[in-house]
């Protein structure tokens, strides 16, 4: 009988670490898996690694047990994730995420949970944008920065026709005003090649013209909650989350505007083709998106590949993904 053995050292090349059940875990919700269902399951891969009783394993024997155990607990759907994330580990560009959405919707929830199960260090709102443009500009220069998005109209100073939805003008030249402020934002970190998500109701499908940034893989999604009461009871929930800093009530005297908006950030992600997530339940949320995300990145990757001349290096990584599971010798 074999003996168990409690710590596993994982060498080669690159590595020469113990293995982690915390950084095993990571990896996991990656794929879409929350939190304790990742652990647990980085606990099973510990357990069936000692079980082999080799005190040394390379990366790429951890690896292919942990699909072993991902597929035999999870299904092979998780497996292909977990494939695909792992392939794009040492990416030369970096991950830029855009997450758009009316007010309320979950946006700021949703990205804190995608930073933390991807590893991204560095999310920002546009709401913080806009209100450090407001420090640098003065309000008579760009009035329409002084107010919320749902309620920018106010600031509108051209006559405009009656037939004109004030609301969506409004919105939309804060919008723009505030995309100059993401654009920097977002140039840097590619420059420094840090993985990076912007979220907010400005990140207006459309706006983003991705010749502006080359140098990165541009990922861009928005989240929409259909139903009104749902819609509603979130701002109840932030209300007392922020211990009454954000009022329920300013945002029901304003929520028809705020649905307003929504409609017409959805027509616009249609005309786009941007992908619209509804955010209900919000593990399963974040579960989809992790999805598209990993794919999406991980198509343009191997496609990028094989424009680059590297054919041999994509076939493989498809390759892999068309020989399906693969146990560990």
């Amino acid at each position: 009988m074999t003996e168990k053995l409690e710590k596993i050292i994982i060498t080669d090349e690159e590595h020469h670490l113990p293995y982690s059940k915390g950084l095993m875990a990571t990896s996991m919700m990656a794929t879409g898996l929350p939190p304790e269902q990742a652990y647990n399951i980085a606990s099973m891969i510990h357990e069936e690694l000692s079980r082999q009783g080799k005190p040394e394993v390379t990366m790429e024997f951890v690896r292919k047990t942990a699909e072993m155990v991902l597929e035999r607990e999870v299904g092979g759907r998780f497996v292909e994730t977990y494939r695909k994330w792992q392939s794009l580990a040492k990416l030369e560009k970096p991950i830029i995420i855009f997450m758009g959405g009316a007010t309320g919707v979950g946006k700021s929830t949703v990205a804190t949970m995608l930073a933390g199960r991807l590893g991204i260090t560095r999310q920002v709102s546009t709401d913080i944008i806009r209100e450090v443009m407001r420090s640098i500009l003065d309000k008579e220069l760009v009035p329409a920065l002084y107010d919320h998005s749902f309620s920018a109209f106010a600031a509108l100073r051209i006559p405009l026709p009656e037939t004109t939805d004030k609301v969506i003008v409004g919105f939309l030249e804060q919008a723009a005003m505030v995309w100059v402020g993401i654009r920097a934002l977002v140039e840097r970190a590619i420059l420094e090649r840090t993985n990076f998500i912007v979220e907010g109701a400005h990140l207006v499908p459309g706006i983003i013209d991705p010749k502006f940034f080359k140098d990165a893989y541009i990922v861009q999604f928005v989240l929409a909650v259909d139903d009104e009461n749902l819609h509603r009871s979130h701002f109840e929930i932030r209300e007392l989350e922020t211990e009454g800093a954000r009022p329920f009530i300013r945002y029901l005297k304003n929520f028809s505007n705020i649905r307003k908006i929504q409609e017409y950030i959805l027509r616009l992600a249609q005309e786009e083709k941007v992908p619209v997530f509804p955010c209900y339940q919000i593990d399963a949320t974040v579960g989809a998106i992790l999805e598209y995300i990993i794919n999406q990145v991980f198509y343009e990757y191997t496609e990028g590949k094989v424009r680059e001349g590297m054919v041999e290096r994509a076939l493989e990584i498809s390759a892999r993904r068309e020989r399906g599971f693969m146990r560990p010798d």
